[in-house]
């Protein structure tokens, strides 16, 4: 079964995959001309700088705080530390080098992404905000455009996707983590975890936005300061480290210890996949989050997709990277999350041990109810003209949600293929959606093009606004400019 399903994924992750997944990174970053670059700083105060102001929210909306928790929540998981680890082990240390190159281009296509969500959002009868991918596929390429295949498209970028909650929405990882740490029977654990989910995904967004914002932060400053510490102490490493990690991104990486070795093309494909997988930029995952924030403007709430991205992926992921690499536990043939456990238990011991499993919960927590609230907004949008039954199969979707953890749990402890398995299906539920909504972004670039330009025009003062811009798709006439203190 492993053998064909990773068949199956290398397949799609092949040379066509990987060039149009990195032609649409780069064909959104050269169009808006490198603005997540040139402008970084202000996007870093607008974001995590004024996290008080953007706390603020109108009653049954989710604030752009909120919004970002919930996103970095669903992408800083255990992705971060298995997914991660699962790349160096069979990709090398180059592997890290297309992470960070897809995480580059990434930061630019998530701010696309959650821009598009944002323009081409619906509002229902209660007054809740729903888009996405699917959103902005049949509003954008069908509805604006005139594609007569963008309500396919669509439908095909949903059910994609949905596949991803029968996969275990990484509790098999987090089973997997403290079963080495604690002992834990993985199959009793994912009964217990499941009833945990069930509890917080009950009550519905409002409920999960309350617990990612007071979650995330902490999780992430607590992982990044042991990474921190790990990395000091190995120190002297570092340098050869880094010259590795370049040299090995294209060339490939020979056998060493129990490293099996790999070839140039299986480093890339690792490398960005597990970075797709780290920070969802290109899945369309976060940008159905962020649409249900309450925001004046598209772009603005898409800043924080860049900061997700640079969280995500340019910190956490580089941390389990490094760490990884300069322990030098890479090449002891272990995978997935009991890497990343052997590299930090090499420097504090059994504290180490424990600290990733307490970790590696607390990310699989977040990331399991995050992504509850994207399959909601599908569910929302494929049934959006019939309220009465979209809000009974959310209520289905609400009881049935957590217990295919167990399943899967279940199937891969008795099966004995091990987290090898778990992430030939990670690649494979990756790979699909990411390939409709590229098509999507690259059909839509024009768009986010004119709506980024609007914002640095009426927000950044760079340029002149187009008065005949509209703000949001359903808009009944363009936003009114902004006076020099709104702008600021």
């Amino acid at each position: 079964m492993q053998e064909l399903i990773s068949s199956i994924g290398s397949f799609l992750w092949g040379p066509p995959m990987i060039i149009a997944i990195m032609g649409c990174g780069i064909l959104l970053t050269v169009r808006s001309k490198f603005f997540v670059f040139r402008y970084f700083g202000l996007i870093f105060r607008k974001t995590l700088g004024s996290m008080k102001k953007s706390e603020a929210k109108r009653e049954g909306k989710v604030s752009p705080f909120e919004a970002i928790c919930i996103a970095v929540g669903g992408a800083v998981g255990v992705g971060s530390l298995g997914g991660v680890a699962a790349a160096i082990a069979v990709g090398g240390p180059g592997a890290l080098f297309w992470i960070l190159a897809w995480a580059f281009f990434g930061m630019t296509v998530k701010v696309a992404e959650v821009t598009l969500a944002c323009h081409y959002r619906c509002q229902d009868s209660q007054g809740s905000y729903y888009g996405g991918p699917s959103y902005y596929i049949e509003r954008g390429l069908g509805e604006q455009k005139g594609h007569k295949w963008a309500k396919v498209l669509a439908w095909c970028f949903g059910v994609a996707f949905i596949l991803a909650a029968f996969s275990g929405n990484q509790v098999f990882t987090i089973a997997e983590a403290l079963n080495t740490t604690f002992h834990i029977p993985m199959i009793p654990f994912a009964c217990v975890y499941s009833l945990f989910v069930f509890y917080i995904t009950w009550r519905g967004v409002p409920r999960i936005a309350n617990f990612a914002s007071k979650l995330v932060p902490f999780m992430c400053l607590l992982y990044f300061a042991g990474g921190i510490i790990l990395i000091a102490v190995n120190i002297e490493a570092l340098p050869g480290v880094i010259q590795a990690v370049i040299h090995d991104a294209f060339t490939g990486t020979a056998a060493v210890g129990g490293f099996v070795g790999c070839g140039v093309m299986t480093v890339i494909r690792t490398g960005i996949a597990r970075s797709i997988n780290s920070n969802e930029a290109g899945q369309g995952s976060s940008p159905m989050i962020h649409a249900s924030a309450d925001t004046p403007h598209p772009v603005e709430q898409a800043l924080w997709g860049a900061i997700e991205v640079f969280v995500s992926t340019v910190l956490v992921s580089t941390i389990t990277a490094l760490a990884i690499l300069c322990t030098g536990t890479w090449t002891t043939g272990l995978t997935s999350v009991t890497l990343t456990i052997t590299a930090f238990e090499s420097v504090f011991g059994q504290v180490g041990l424990y600290f990733i499993g307490i970790v590696a919960l607390l990310f699989g927590v977040t990331t399991t109810t995050g992504w509850f609230t994207y399959y909601c907004s599908l569910i929302a949008h494929g049934f959006r003209k019939n309220e009465k039954l979209r809000d009974r199969l959310t209520l289905i979707f609400k009881i049935i949600f957590p217990w295919p953890n167990i399943i899967v749990v279940a199937a891969i402890v008795l099966s004995g293929q091990g987290p090898n398995l778990y992430w030939a299906v990670i690649d494979l539920v990756t790979v699909l959606p990411t390939f409709f909504n590229v098509i999507a972004l690259i059909g839509l670039s024009g768009v986010f093009i004119k709506l980024l330009n609007d914002y640095k025009a009426r927000y950044m003062g760079i340029g002149t606004v187009d008065p005949q811009q509209k703000v949001f798709y359903d808009d009944k006439e363009p936003a009114p400019v902004p006076s020099v203190e709104e702008s600021h």
